[in-house]
């Protein structure tokens, strides 16, 4: 199922990571293209996968190890922003999507893995990407339309996010 976020021609090859009975990120699947996938929490309501170009693992990873030293939002956030200033960490210089298929607990099936009713979300981070020099707004102003978040930092990224049906 982590898979549904990625573009369809990009499934069959996905590294895959899943959660193990403990809770640990675990490798479920070597990947062979550009692009990693992230199973469903099964901690948490609904069915959530992601799926990102493999530019972008470096940021996703000390992610993941910041929250799980206990960072907050704001620690992981300004720590990242410090390393990647510094060199330490490093950013696609092109930008990187990222791929987002969630819905409600009630549209899966977790037997046969069938989905209904889920959406997407699309993130194309931009490191230190501003409204100026692209032209989006900071906010949506109609349904689906793309908005910068983050500007000017090291995780400036253009928000998609399509309307629910």
């Amino acid at each position: 199922m982590a898979v549904l976020a990625a573009p369809e021609e990009t499934r069959e090859g996905a590294k895959v990571y899943g959660y193990g009975a403990d809770g640990t990120l675990t490798v479920l699947r070597e990947g062979v293209n550009e692009m990693i996938c992230i199973g469903d929490d099964p901690d948490k309501e609904g069915l959530n996968v992601a799926c990102y170009q493999k530019e972008l693992e470096p940021f996703m990873e000390r992610g993941r190890e910041l929250k799980k030293e206990g960072k907050s939002f704001r620690e992981i956030f300004d720590t990242r922003e410090e390393e990647v200033k510094e060199g330490i960490l490093k950013m696609p210089d092109n930008g990187a999507t990222l791929y987002v298929f969630s819905t409600d607990e009630k549209n899966v099936n977790w037997s046969n893995g069938e989905v209904e009713n889920g959406h997407f979300r699309y993130v194309v981070y931009i490191p230190y990407a501003t409204q100026e020099s692209t032209g989006l707004p900071l906010k949506p102003e109609a349904p689906g339309m793309p908005w910068i978040m983050d500007p000017g930092t090291h995780r400036a990224h253009i928000m998609i996010t399509p309307p629910k049906e």
